[in-house]
């Protein structure tokens, strides 16, 4: 195997045992083990298991966005539509469609802020720089959408959206992508406002 393929088993096996496991409670010997590596191959891609948290998160923040925005184009096409089907999109990872191998434990980044609290933590600002560009990416939308005060509409559906995750992570609620969509609904609408009918012309 060569080095830089060893070194993706070893992001691939860490970021599925972080995930499911937790971050403090997966040793590096699990890691090794279950990658099948010499420990000294992972300190030569790795200087500490801290090194490693931080490449599995970005490298969860590529692949989660990637596959966020690109399930959710697929599915609308214009982009007011593209901020309800996204609850679609979040229902389907919460059924473990998303990521095949791997059942739905929360959101890795929420996880990572749970374990890591000071905000200068590096693992933490990554977790908060992922919230960030998922937020840019529904403002984006909103204002493609030429929604009313779209910053603020974006900002809302991030909050019913975080709702929805930990409801599911928390209660193991099935449904909660699919309720947290019916009050997305309704809160679209509102900035949405119907346009008013042109008077008719008057005839002669």
């Amino acid at each position: 195997m060569a080095k830089s393929a060893k070194r993706e088993q070893l992001i691939e096996t860490a970021m599925r045992l972080f995930y499911t496991d937790g971050f403090n409670a997966t040793g590096i010997d699990r890691i090794i083990a279950e990658a099948g590596v010499a420990r000294m191959t992972l300190y030569k891609h790795f200087k500490s298991k801290n090194e490693l948290i931080l490449a599995v998160l970005s490298r969860r923040d590529k692949e989660f966005r990637d596959w966020f925005e690109i399930s959710i184009e697929a599915r609308a096409r214009r982009p007011q539509d593209r901020l309800l089907v996204m609850f679609d999109v979040l229902h389907e990872w919460f059924e473990g469609k998303a990521f095949p191998g791997m059942v739905f434990s929360g959101c890795a980044f929420i996880n990572a802020c749970a374990e890591f609290s000071d905000p200068e933590n590096p693992a933490h600002q990554i977790a908060a720089e992922h919230k960030g560009q998922l937020l840019n990416y529904i403002t984006r939308t909103a204002r493609q959408a030429r929604a009313s005060a779209p910053d603020e509409l974006a900002r809302q559906l991030m909050l019913i959206t975080e709702g929805a995750i930990v409801t599911m992570q928390v209660c193991g609620d099935r449904k909660a992508a699919k309720r947290a969509k019916q009050i997305a609904a309704r809160l679209i609408e509102e900035h949405f406002p119907a346009v008013e009918a042109s008077p008719a012309r008057e005839t002669a």
